[in-house]
């Protein structure tokens, strides 16, 4: 008998439902550059370096997120409204 792996779980930063990782999308907080500030960004794949927070593909918990600073607590930094932008944007774009 083969065990089935147990899919791991991660809770979505807008609405705060626990799902399977692989429905979700994550978002990451890259190395700081130069300037001091951090890259910030959709990671699809999943394996982009830094520290990550996970929402639903959906635009309505992106902006969830948004309106409440729920990500910017997660990385502890500030996130400008392009970069908020810009991942409406991929969202969208993704189908979501």
């Amino acid at each position: 008998m083969v065990r089935q792996k147990k899919a791991p779980m991660r809770m979505c930063t807008g609405c705060g439902e626990m799902k399977p990782k692989k429905e979700l999308v994550r978002v990451v907080r890259g190395p700081q550059g130069p300037d001091g500030t951090a890259a910030i960004s959709l990671d699809l794949t999943g394996k982009k370096p830094g520290r990550g927070a996970y929402l639903c593909r959906s635009l309505s918990c992106l902006k969830a997120a948004r309106k409440a600073r729920r990500l910017e607590r997660a990385f502890s930094c500030r996130i400008p409204e392009e970069i908020y932008d810009q991942m409406e944007k991929e969202l969208g774009a993704d189908g979501g």
